[in-house]
């Protein structure tokens, strides 16, 4: 997790769960001019467009506040959903042996990209099974983890 995301989470997390949701994650994705700040909720009853729109209201007051990111963003808040991206160890622990798909920010063993089943967690290290072979990815070298969707 970057510096800029801990501060983000720091700063959102009280808001979000006082309103009753849970901060599942957060993407700051600079793209120039047009960034996006993509805060992500979740709710065992599920999440609703007016429960984003609270959410948004709440911590949009926050950051014009505290103003921690210098620039133009777009502010989003979105539920996770089915390809729910992971971003925490406890994340990537829970849904073991799901199919996910990993992009590294750092080649890893010649790869950065792992499509498999989770296996799971050990110390800082991400558990991934690719065919035959299992691979331990440092949480630190993940840039996006998404779940593969089921649908039966």
């Amino acid at each position: 997790m970057s510096a800029k995301i801990g501060q983000l989470q720091t700063l959102l997390e009280p808001a979000v769960t006082a309103l009753e949701f849970e901060l599942w994650g957060i993407e700051f994705l600079s793209q120039g001019r047009h960034s996006t700040l993509r805060v992500y909720i979740d709710s065992p009853e599920g999440v609703s467009v007016d429960d984003c729109a609270r959410v948004s209201h709440q911590i949009s007051g926050i950051l014009d506040v505290e103003d921690p990111i210098t620039g133009n963003y777009t502010l989003e808040v979105s539920s996770p959903g089915m390809d729910r991206p992971l971003f925490t160890l406890e994340q990537f622990a829970a849904y073991a042996g799901e199919q996910v798909q990993i992009r590294l920010r750092l080649a890893f063993e010649g790869r950065r990209k792992f499509k498999g089943v989770l296996n799971g967690v050990d110390g800082d290290d991400v558990l991934v099974v690719v065919g035959d072979e299992e691979y331990m990815l440092p949480i630190d070298y993940i840039d996006r983890a998404n779940i593969i969707p089921r649908f039966e």
